[in-house]
This record gives structure tokens, sequence and C-alpha cells, in this order.
């Protein structure tokens, strides 16, 4: 399945520039995993050493937070809009 995951621009200094990228898989983690193969510096800032995603990376697809759906097993189809939101701190 081909889907599109929308970065926040503070990622996109790590994909050269692209906020939206296309990328494929049959679930979340399968799409995840194909873009952090493409752009690698990608990776330590979406998920931990067991691929998994960090606590602080909220994943939306279509509107709709995984952790609620099946986590990186949700299916994904064609079409599909997953959105990254990751945390920020400061004071």
């Amino acid at each position: 399945m081909s889907l599109t995951i929308s970065l926040p621009s503070v990622l996109s200094r790590l994909t050269d520039g692209s906020r939206a990228l296309s990328a494929s898989g049959a679930t979340v983690g399968e799409a995840v995993a194909d873009i952090t193969r493409r752009f690698p510096s990608l990776a330590p800032r979406l998920i931990d050493d067991a691929g998994q995603p960090y606590p602080f990376v909220t994943f939306y697809l279509n509107d709709e937070d995984i952790r609620f759906s099946g986590g990186f097993t949700a299916p994904v189809r064609d079409g599909d809009e997953l959105t990254v939101v990751s945390a920020v701190a400061g004071g």
C-alpha cells in the first residue's frame, strides 16, 4: 500500500527538506520502516532500537491516534495519511 507520511518541519532537515514523504507498507510500522530505511538519520527521532515508537512521538493515521487502533500493527490503505507529531519541550 502507498501512503503519505507528513513530518513536522523540525524533522524535514533529515529528509532533504521534504515534509511529506511517500511510503509503502501494509501496516503503520512497515511504512515507518520504509522511510527510516531511506532516511536513516530519521530513525532515532521516531523509533527506539526495537523499532517501536518513542512515547514522545505521536502518530496519527487519518487523524486517529494509532495508540488506540493497534499501534504499529494498524493496517494502512492506499491513499492514507500518517502524520507524525513530536513533543516539544522548552521553558
